[in-house]
């Protein structure tokens, strides 16, 4: 069984109606260990009763919480969500929060070291203690999936280029990758030009990059792989990238072809969106039918 650790944010998705766990490593960690692996996390969560329901998630899920932190200090995180009436989503996120503060415990850097595939993402490096405890992380970690998600006010150029290169998998979509592009002055035509600079700039092998309700395009090892998406009504697309990520992670990790990889993670991807929040239960019947139905 493979070992996975999730760095990150673990919070609440504030909805204008209800309230709901989330956060990308969350999400991340909940999927992944659904698809059966052996899967870990590293954050920090408040003392207050959202942090309480955090862990009990966790457990209820069987994803191993030995190195999430209790704050003493800080709450719990907050992201306010609001939903166009297309039901894509955009974020108030509350700061400073207790996953800002995830220290460099004992704890954390031997989950690290034993663990098969570290996952991070970028709004973790919002706030300096996180930051400094994810670069020391990175160091002792075997191999790395950068999770990118880009949230203003809250990135800057020359932290995301460290986290690139020290990535061996790394995830965008479309505006990331054309955002950062821009920045580091390439300009191309073509999303697959921007993708194979990216991947020679920081010198890795695996790049994804997710184009919404147009599906995926999958970089793996010099070839390129497309899936065009699946239609499907969506409800909130939530949660839907991290699907996404969290089954081609599994499917790549199990050496299953990447072209069935793409395809079983944009079907789970799109499922995500047409449920209500981040961490719907999904049947394999289910995406076996979206994948067999669109061929």
């Amino acid at each position: 069984m493979t070992k996975i650790t999730c760095f990150g944010e673990v919070l609440w998705d504030v909805f204008p109606t209800h309230e709901k766990i989330g956060g990308a490593p969350l999400n991340v960690a909940i999927r992944l260990q659904s698809l059966g692996n052996n899967v870990l996390v590293i954050s920090r969560v408040g003392t207050e009763e959202k942090g309480n329901k955090i862990i009990d998630l966790f457990k209820e899920k069987d994803v191993n919480i030995e190195g999430v932190q209790i704050d003493q200090q800080y709450k719990t995180g907050e992201v306010k969500v609001m939903l166009n009436e297309k039901g894509s989503a955009s974020y108030d996120i509350m700061y400073p929060r207790a996953w800002d503060k995830i220290k460099l415990t004992e704890a954390a850097k031997s989950i690290t070291k034993k663990s098969d595939v570290f996952i991070f993402g970028s709004l973790v490096a919002r706030d300096n203690i996180s930051r400094n405890t994810l670069f020391e992380l990175l160091k002792l970690a075997n191999y790395k999936i950068f999770d990118v998600n880009l949230r203003l006010p809250y990135y800057t150029m020359e932290v995301l280029k460290v986290l690139m290169d020290q990535a061996d998998f790394i995830k965008f979509n479309e505006d990331e990758i054309l955002e950062i592009s821009k920045v580091l002055n390439f300009k191309a035509q073509s999303l697959e030009s921007h993708i194979v600079f990216i991947a020679k700039e920081t010198n890795t092998k695996i790049i994804c990059v997710t184009k919404g309700s147009k599906g995926a395009i999958l970089y793996y090892n010099d070839s390129f792989y497309y899936n065009n998406g699946y239609k499907i009504t969506v409800v909130d697309t939530v949660g839907a990238g991290d699907s996404f990520l969290a089954s081609l992670i599994n499917q790549l990790l199990k050496d299953i072809h990447p072209q069935e990889a793409l395809n079983f993670a944009c079907a789970v991807g799109a499922i995500v969106a047409g449920s209500e929040g981040a961490n719907p239960i999904i049947k394999k019947e289910l995406i076996d039918n979206m994948i067999t139905s669109a061929l």
